[in-house]
């Protein structure tokens, strides 16, 4: 049985609440799972302690018996010291879109005329 620690959706519509639950993976996000292992609250602030809570020790006994973790959980996991940090690399996601690198070029290509054009009359000044 392919076992997942994930986050259950609860809460009222635009006021979202999970809760973190070891399920198998074939089952539904909202649906049957196995054990709840603690409760995230997304609209608390991020230093709240009442944000993200879970019994680390039940945590702890699923993955080693096996769960993988989801994305979002293996970051919450990082920040409480479970897990070791995992390398991220999404290179596309950092670079401008095509308007941006338009507007980047433009502004250099400005720059470059204003610093010729400064330039030129200092030139003058120094062959006379």
């Amino acid at each position: 049985m392919a076992m997942k620690i994930r986050l259950a959706r609860g809460g009222s519509k635009k006021r979202p609440f999970y809760s973190i639950v070891a399920a198998d993976s074939r089952m539904p996000r909202d649906g049957r799972f196995i054990e709840k292992l603690g409760t995230y609250n997304p609209l608390l602030p991020k230093d709240s302690e009442q944000r993200v809570q879970m019994k680390m020790e039940r945590v702890q006994y699923w993955l080693d018996q096996g769960a993988q973790p989801t994305d979002r959980i293996a970051r919450m996991l990082e920040a409480a010291g479970v897990k070791d940090k995992a390398e991220r690399s999404n290179p596309k996601k950092g670079t401008p879109g095509k308007k941006a690198q338009e507007r980047a070029e433009e502004k250099a290509a400005k720059a470059a005329e204003a610093a010729e054009a400064a330039a030129a009359p200092a030139e003058e000044a120094a062959a006379e």
